[in-house]
């Protein structure tokens, strides 16, 4: 039976040849970087090439920061603790459960959230999201990649309408599905940004949130004064390096990757049996996401079919899972039965034409076979 993994949003293989050159840092380069000897100042200097290499990929160095955290939530939490400490803080109806719960936790603690609708494909309502923005607008948090839909807000836009409005607010946005993805850099009007290593061949347990300089910014996790005294706890170099050396290979042939799994997203899309499935993602979203709904059907009784033939596929969100209905794809407008009946497939640059095509075959073949028991 084939394995066909086609839940790259929720997260990517490891890349070996990423790990491999990590490996040290597990071995002869274990030391820890803040240590005062010279074996850790060594493994201190290559930490700090890592974040240089990283930054470098979507940011000028001498403009923007990166501090190191355990992961994209982490840095999503970090972002909205430090910018949303005074009057109203808005963002989207679409953004990911970090941004989400984090929002939520604001407003228990007295701090006003208004959140801007959506279209039908997942972007933010731009007239919207302005309209919700006055003086009191302490920061604003839009998603750049729809990590459901995958439809992508143009968030440097957005960032200087929002500047341009509010000239003290601060804008975050959560890149974890567009970093190595699409084409990106970061703008002067964009003060926080979130990525994330696992979704990009790198390992869990790392991400990152890229800080313009000067902007206000506090630690959300306090200690021993790491990541200049901005994020606490010993750096995991490991993850850091492998981090590095994995965004390093993504970046090298992003164009190129992009345009090939964009032939393999619009192949799908046109070979999905159109009598049961229908399209809930964007022409132009990410080549990396496709977002459909199987008419009549549940989608995790058909996930779980695939599974069991060897294809591998989510309903949305894997942060999101637990519940029957996702709120970004109800908030796009869309019916409760046609929500019931998603199901996200998610590719990777190891996503091959040849493992697509098997796929097709029979996640059409399973879904007529469950809508034949049905009846």
């Amino acid at each position: 039976m084939p394995m066909i993994y086609l839940d790259n949003a929720a997260t990517t293989a490891p890349s070996s040849e990423a790990v491999k050159e990590a490996l040290c840092f597990l071995g002869e380069n274990f030391y820890n970087p803040s240590a005062l000897y010279r074996a850790s100042f060594a493994v201190h200097k290559q930490m700090e090439e890592a974040r240089r290499s990283i930054l470098s990929h979507i940011a000028d160095p001498a403009k923007f920061g990166l501090i190191f955290t355990s992961c994209g939530s982490e840095a999503d939490n970090q972002a909205l603790f430090a910018g949303a400490r005074r009057g109203n803080f808005v963002t989207t109806e679409g953004e990911h459960a970090a941004v989400q719960h984090a929002a939520e936790e604001l407003s228990r603690r007295g701090i006003e959230v208004r959140f801007a609708k959506l279209d039908r494909f997942g972007r933010v309502d731009a007239d919207d999201l302005l309209r919700l923005i006055d003086g009191q607008t302490s920061l604003v948090s839009v998603i750049h990649v729809n990590n459901e839909t995958g439809a992508v807000n143009d968030v440097a836009a957005l960032a200087a309408a929002v500047k341009k409005k509010s000239p003290r607010a601060l804008f975050h946005s959560d890149g974890v599905q567009a970093f190595g993805k699409i084409p990106f850099r970061l703008t002067r009007d964009i003060d926080f940004y979130t990525v994330s290593a696992h979704k990009i061949g790198g390992i869990r347990g790392v991400g990152g949130l890229f800080y313009k300089k000067g902007a206000s910014l506090r630690p959300l996790i306090f200690g021993g004064g790491q990541e200049s005294g901005l994020r606490g706890g010993t750096e995991n170099t490991f993850a850091i390096a492998q981090f590095a050396a994995a965004a390093n290979r993504k970046f090298a042939s992003l164009t190129e990757d992009a345009a090939r799994i964009a032939g393999i997203r619009r192949f799908l899309m046109e070979e999905l049996d159109t009598d049961i499935f229908s399209v809930l993602s964007p022409e132009d979203g990410s080549p990396y996401i496709l977002c459909v709904s199987a008419n009549g059907l549940r989608g995790e009784v058909l996930l779980h079919m695939l599974d069991d033939n060897g294809v591998m596929v989510g309903t949305g969100s894997a942060c999101s899972s637990k519940n029957r209905y996702s709120r970004v794809i109800l908030a796009c407008g869309i019916d409760e039965q046609t929500a019931d009946g998603v199901l996200r497939l998610s590719f990777s640059v190891h996503t091959s034409q040849e493992e697509c095509r098997l796929a097709v075959e029979i996640i059409n073949r399973c879904a007529k076979d469950l809508r034949e028991r049905m009846r």
